[in-house]
């Protein structure tokens, strides 16, 4: 038995059976690699699912922490704040592309940041409703469910979910749906739903994450812009996954150079620290009561100090530059081998930066997604030391997130891997997928 079938079946017998995971229990990681209890390697292109922009263990965040955890570990900011909040705050305020005066505040995860978001556009405009999209991901408490638009896993057995949330179609021009069908199916949901005048924010991500990479089309943001100006209704840019310089600016909405009026921030943050903040103009972030916003461990000392020298690397080592330059390695050669004669199953390949995907179907005529390619592949690539996650509402994409850090050599050789997977996924395509 190997230590790690015997962790396996210590978590089998204590951890909630919901809280599915890999067989991959980590001893060590460091930068792009990453070390399991019986001492494989794998390269890591998945890095905590884009919270590790900056690497396993960058030295610049370790000694941040390390520096803080001798001063305090917690004091509650509520109790007694401190210098970095404030600091991690004007810093958040400066970088926000809202173009007006900002605001700052911090809390624990993701969906902490999406709930705190509508809060305080419930606070600014006296509206209840809500419209999020369709293949949208904006986390797992009630509320994030209720906006996420992807029923397996997340959504499942859960409800009911709290009232006042409405989804509009999301553009996907791989499967034809367009800008105009998109919009063209808002305007219906006013029509036939809700009076726009009831909607208090429009909640967008400029990639969706879980709902397989789909990149918001420039005009489609501008149209919302548009739409939300028209009826005063905030809109709400999900950053979680896309921001931190991993499309290559530091966050996703600036490649359609659109202004959100609130901006949501986690993930790649305090790399690999938990951390998350809602930032945005002023007089909607300042619309909220004073103690109404917040939390015990909102801000963690050490979290923002790793946030803190987050900022600092992605300054000082370009992470914005080189995104875009590890997304066109990755590009380049997937489109490559989808290219190639027998690899007609990949069809599409599309990213942002450094946020790469690619599309498995059973034919690029029919576009019929082929879940049980995915899986191989996935299970195929961990097999030769290679991390993978899917996603996806047809469960067909994988999506590509190494750390912005990675090395050159070390991207390489998990691009080989990735190739000989799907080689050898496609070779015995009727085969049992590895559980």
């Amino acid at each position: 038995m190997t230590v790690s079938s015997d962790l396996h079946s210590r978590q089998k017998a204590a951890v909630a059976g919901g809280v599915g995971t890999r067989a991959i229990f980590a001893e060590k990681a460091l930068n792009a690699e990453l070390w399991d209890v019986d001492g494989r390697r794998f390269i890591d292109f998945a890095a905590g699912i884009a919270v590790n922009n900056t690497g396993h263990r960058h030295p610049t965040i370790m000694r941040a922490v390390a520096e803080q955890a001798e001063r305090f570990t917690h004091t509650c900011f509520h109790v007694a704040p401190y210098e970095g909040y404030v600091r991690l705050a004007e810093r958040l305020n400066a970088i926000a592309p809202t173009g007006a005066e900002n605001r700052t505040m911090l809390v624990t995860t993701g969906a902490e940041a999406v709930e705190n978001a509508v809060k305080v556009a419930r606070a600014y405009t006296g509206r209840a409703g809500i419209i999020a999209f369709s293949g949208a991901f904006h986390g797992r408490t009630m509320l994030g469910m209720a906006l996420t638009g992807k029923v397996m896993p997340y959504k499942k057995n859960f409800g009911p979910f709290p009232a006042d949330i409405y989804h509009a179609p999301f553009p996907n021009p791989y499967l034809g749906f367009s800008t105009e069908d998109a919009i063209a199916g808002l305007e219906r949901l006013f029509a036939a739903d809700v009076d726009p005048e009831r909607i208090s924010a429009f909640i967008v991500e400029p990639v969706q994450g879980e709902g397989g990479f789909n990149i918001a089309p420039k005009e489609f943001l501008i149209r919302l812009r548009e739409i939300a100006d028209r009826y005063g209704i905030v809109l709400i840019a999900d950053e979680v996954q896309a921001g931190m310089a991993r499309t290559g600016k530091m966050f996703g909405f600036e490649h359609a150079g659109v202004k959100p009026d609130l901006v949501t921030m986690a993930k790649g943050l305090a790399g690999g620290f938990p951390l998350s903040a809602v930032t945005g103009k002023a007089e909607i972030m300042n619309a909220a009561h004073p103690g109404g916003l917040g939390g015990t461990y909102a801000g963690n000392p050490l979290s923002v100090a790793a946030a803190n020298a987050v900022l600092d690397v992605i300054e000082s080592e370009k992470l914005c530059e080189r995104a875009a330059e590890v997304g066109r390695r990755i590009t380049e050669r997937l489109t490559s081998i989808a290219s190639r004669q027998g690899m007609e199953r990949i069809g599409e390949v599309r990213g942002l930066g450094a946020m790469v995907a690619f599309e498995l179907v059973e034919d690029r005529e029919s576009k019929a997604a082929s879940p049980a390619i995915t899986n191989r592949i996935v299970a195929e690539a961990e097999a030769r030391g290679l991390i993978l996650l899917s996603c996806g509402t047809r469960l067909n994409v994988i999506r590509l997130l190494p750390p912005l850090t990675i090395e050159w050599d070390v991207l390489e050789e998990g691009l080989n891997i990735l190739e000989a997977s799907i080689e050898a996924a496609f070779s015995d395509a009727t085969a049992p997928v590895a559980a």
